[in-house]
Order: structure tokens, then C-alpha cells, then sequence
């Protein structure tokens, strides 16, 4: 999943830019409500943690300003100042969940993640696709109730081939949701992990769709012409 982090204060991003990541997360981060307002504009994040009280844009306006513009990701806002009339304002312009300051980091991953299932239409932290069990709290991966060894790029494609199993995806999508969006996006790489994740899962869990990028099905399940 790709999460953006706008917060102005450089320590409680970072921290939030190393918890969100060590949860699986590719975690990209502004530090202002113009840098923020843009990038809600060009990029896809599947959740945004957004602070309230942001230099040169407020966070309140980048929230109505993303959803005037249809952007529908979810959005935990952020703010020292918890009174109500907050909390009201941070809903009325579109908000998702609520969150004032200073809060555990635990519970702010644990919002983050109802979020993320709602909006994917999960009902739980834990995916499944045949024989494949996929666990997005514990970050865990079982074939069979074996668990698997992954390496974080590893979870990170498989969680997104599960969150959309069936579908394809382009090796574009699927770099997109591994890599921050300054780094280097290289699209062949994804064929190197996708190569290392058909050797760690059942024969026929993910399929070449020629010309268009890859899917997950169960095994025995074929998505159809062109694997």
C-alpha cells in the first residue's frame, strides 16, 4: 500500500515515515499543504495521514480541495488541537477517521489499517486466496498453514496482487505501490520478485497476462485468455 504522511514537524514524520513502512507500507511524505495538495493531485496513495495544522496550505483545505476534485482516497487527520469543533470541521470537509494529538503510534497503525479495509472492502486484516493466507496486521504470509519467508518488496507485491487478486495489474501499478515516489521507479525489476514470489507460492498463483502485466488467482482457478 501507498501511504502519504503530511505532517510539518520533521521528528513525528520521520517517526511516522519508519512505523508506516515497518508495517509493510510504501510511505511517501510531505512536509507542507502545497507539497501535499499536489501530490494528493498526481499520485494514487490508498490512505493519506494528513495534519491539520500545515504550513503555506492548512490541512483542512487540502482535505476539501482533493475531495472537489473527486479524490476519494481515506484520510486520518491529524491535530494538536482535539476539540470537537475540530473533529466536526475535519469530517465536514471529508475526512475518514479522526486522531489528535499526542497519540500512541500503535493506535494511529491500527486506524490506518480499518481504513485501508474499508476502503478495500476487506472485512478483516486477513486475506486469503486458496491455499495463500495473508495477515496485513502481522505482516505474515501461510501457503497451506506453512509460513512463508519474505522479504519486505515481497509482501509489499504480494499484498497488493491479494488486495486485487483476480485483476491485472501492470507492472507500472505494482511499482508504483513498492517504490517512494523519489526513488527510481524500474518496472523490470518487478519481474525479478514476481519470479522470486512463483517460487515461494503453489504453482499457478500468479498469471502472465501478456502485453498487460500480472494477477492472482487460486490455483486450478485460471483468470482467462492470455496466461
Amino acid at each position: 500500500m501507498r501511504i502519504l504522511i503530511v505532517e510539518d514537524e520533521p521528528r513525528l514524520r520521520a517517526q511516522l515515515v519508519q512505523a508506516i513502512a515497518a508495517a509493510g507500507h510504501v510511505a511517501e511524505e510531505a512536509a507542507d499543504g502545497e507539497q501535499a495538495h499536489w501530490l494528493g493531485e498526481v499520485e494514487d496513495f490508498d490512505a493519506v495521514v494528513l495534519d491539520l495544522g500545515l504550513p503555506r496550505l492548512d490541512g483542512l483545505s487540502v482535505l476539501r480541495r482533493w475531495r472537489a476534485a473527486g479524490r476519494g482516497m481515506p484520510v486520518l487527520i491529524l491535530t494538536a488541537r482535539g476539540t470537537w469543533q475540530e473533529k466536526v470541521a475535519g469530517i465536514d470537509a471529508g475526512a475518514d477517521d479522526y486522531l489528535a494529538k499526542p497519540f500512541h503510534m500503535e493506535e494511529l497503525l491500527a486506524r490506518l489499517r480499518a481504513l485501508l479495509r474499508r476502503d478495500s472492502q476487506h472485512a478483516s486484516a486477513q486475506w486469503q486466496c486458496g491455499p495463500l493466507w495473508l495477515d496485513t496486521r502481522s505482516a505474515r504470509a501461510l501457503v497451506a498453514g506453512q509460513p512463508l519467508q519474505l522479504t519486505s518488496h515481497e509482501f509489499m507485491l504480494l499484498a497488493q496482487l491479494m488486495q486485487r487478486q483476480g485483476e491485472v495489474l501492470t507492472r507500472t501499478e505494482l511499482s508504483e505501490h513498492l517504490y517512494p515516489g523519489g526513488s527510481e521507479r524500474d518496472s523490470n525489476t518487478i519481474e525479478v520478485f514476481i519470479a522470486r514470489l512463483r517460487r515461494k507460492l503453489p504453482a499457478g498463483c500468479i498469471e502472465t497476462v501478456r502485453g498487460l502485466g500480472y494477477r492472482l488467482v487460486a490455483p486450478g482457478q485460471s483468470g482467462g485468455a492470455g496466461a
